[in-house]
């Protein structure tokens, strides 16, 4: 399964509206796209979503025994948003050790179980992630992390509601982004030549295995 361009926009679109109307598990702040789509590449064989949150703090932290026995997790009304769960209690999930996880939180509101989309959920900006990943990537010799760096913030959060780019769906449609190959935009970041080549054919390698919605959570 693969999006043509046009589809590949549309479903952001779908995605950007969601965020924007629709109380999240979390604070979302930023929604960026990366990779293929980005590259006017059609069709997009995977799309590559960024989204940044706060970290939700005392939110309704009495309720946890409550949810805890109505849905069978931790955390409900501590790292996810009680009044959330309580609309969407199908879209709760939680990780290996029973707690809420609020980038599958996220997955499970805004995507399709089967389509071919990235979610990375971060703390932090897109930029600043982009580097973190890059410095832990090199200190690990494992590239198959790496964030792709070529992006487009689609999404920010405002006093009034959001602010959704126009520009940028623009020229999402249109294919009009220039950017660099993967290697090269590594080295931009501070690789040599040789270890940026190594990194993109690994990312590469890592990306094109991947099916299916994916989901991945960090906190900087």
């Amino acid at each position: 399964m693969s999006f043509s361009r046009e589809e590949a926009v549309a479903r952001l679109r779908e995605i950007v509206e969601t965020v924007a109307a629709d109380p999240m598990p979390v604070p979302v702040r930023e929604v960026w796209v990366y990779g293929d789509v980005v590259l006017g590449m059609d069709p997009v064989e995977r799309l590559d979503v960024y989204v940044t949150k706060d970290l939700l703090f005392k939110d309704a932290p009495d309720r946890e025994d409550e949810f805890r026995e109505r849905l069978g997790v931790d955390g409900v009304g501590k790292t996810v948003s009680a009044a959330w769960a309580d609309d969407h209690p199908e879209y709760v999930r939680a990780n290996a050790n029973g707690h809420v996880a609020p980038e599958k939180c996220l997955a499970a509101h805004l995507l399709a179980e089967d389509e071919p989309v990235h979610l990375e959920v971060c703390n932090t900006g897109f930029e600043n992630n982009v580097t973190q990943r890059l410095k832990g990537a090199r200190a690990r010799e494992d590239y198959s992390q790496l964030l792709d760096p070529r992006a487009a913030c689609l999404w920010v959060d405002t006093e009034d509601g959001g602010q959704t780019s126009d520009e940028a769906f623009r020229k999402l449609e249109d294919g009009e982004f220039v950017f660099p190959t993967l290697s090269a935009a590594l080295e931009m970041l501070g690789m040599e030549d040789e270890e940026a080549r190594t990194a993109a054919d690994e990312l590469k390698a890592y990306q094109d295995a991947q099916e299916g919605v994916t989901v991945r959570g960090d906190v900087v």
